[in-house]
């Protein structure tokens, strides 16, 4: 970071907020009122309470733990205030407080495939387009060592942006989890300090399901298709000269498409079949043609992970 006198300013916004979303603040006592107890032996759906302590203060929270062998952990969560989101392939849990669909304070857990290293690498490329992440190895109660992405600087440096994010890849025999925390920039110290409870309860546990991809995998398998078969491609973007960009036009249980904005203008969409990896293509070029057309281009997305 640079030393400048606003990012001298930037540095303490920083420590007020916790660097991020997902970073209990230093000084509060851990010991005494140590959130849920980490360790196995709650049943699935199992509520109990235990005392925490936000911005100083001790209180009392009701926790639920929940197990999902989907995506292969098990997690105490704030049952009063998050409420949880269950899809095949991830687990969300929604501030009481947000929007349900447009939530802009939550945790997202999914599976990846990808061993921590390369899920790690993946994740940070992704946030690298608009952030200056700090990527660092961490420590979780029940989980362990994993790696942990702050992502709480606009890139380019100087000043906070409204949306943090806090990323957690923990490893695992079948690759990794993900965990994201995401909040605003006001709400970072309460929901830190919730967030960083429930991630010390977090742990791995065998999966039962198919391999799926997530919406951050096909997003970051799509950029380096693209990358292999234009190879001044990446030098075009890095220079920013001419817009160009990656990102999920939709998602759903079984789907996701990733849009490509060529620097040329046209749009290519990937739809991708989340659990098998393929993908077709359409072609949409605004004021030449009049509508999305398919192309004979298929790929799987798998082949281009890590």
């Amino acid at each position: 970071m640079k030393k400048t006198l606003f990012s001298f300013v930037l540095t303490a916004a920083l420590i007020l907020s916790l660097a991020g979303c997902g970073k209990a603040p230093a000084g509060e006592p851990q010991a005494a009122s140590s959130g849920p107890a980490a360790g196995p032996g709650r049943q699935d759906g199992e509520r109990f309470e235990a005392a925490i302590v936000i911005e100083g203060m001790e209180e009392t929270v009701l926790y639920e733990h929940i197990r999902n062998e989907t995506v292969g952990f098990e997690m105490d969560y704030d049952c009063e205030q998050f409420t949880r989101q269950s899809r095949s392939d991830r687990e969300r849990f929604v501030s009481v407080w947000d929007d349900p669909d447009e939530p802009t304070n939550y945790i997202e857990v999914t599976y990846s495939p990808q061993d921590a290293n390369a899920a790690a690498a993946s994740v940070g490329e992704t946030l690298s387009a608009d952030y200056e992440i700090v990527t660092e190895p961490w420590e979780l109660d029940r989980a362990g060592s994993c790696i942990r992405i702050d992502a709480s600087e606009v890139k380019g440096g100087g000043y906070m942006p409204d949306l943090l994010q806090t990323v957690y890849i923990i490893p695992a025999p079948d690759g990794s989890r993900i965990a994201a925390a995401h909040c605003t920039a006001e709400s970072a110290e309460g929901f830190g300090r919730r967030v960083a409870y429930m991630m010390d309860t977090l742990a791995v546990v065998d999966r039962n399901g198919e391999k799926m991809l997530s919406d951050e995998q096909a997003l970051s398998a799509v950029r380096s298709y693209c990358y292999s078969r234009n190879p001044e491609l990446e030098g075009i973007v890095n220079a920013g000269e001419y817009p160009a960009y990656w990102e999920i036009s939709s998602s759903d249980e079984r789907e996701i498409v990733v849009l490509f904005r060529s620097y040329t203008g046209s749009e290519t969409r990937y739809y991708i079949d989340r659990a098998a990896g393929e993908a077709y293509t359409t072609e949409f070029v605004p004021g030449i043609t009049p509508r999305e057309e398919r192309t004979e281009e298929t790929i799987n997305v798998w082949d281009y992970l890590g």
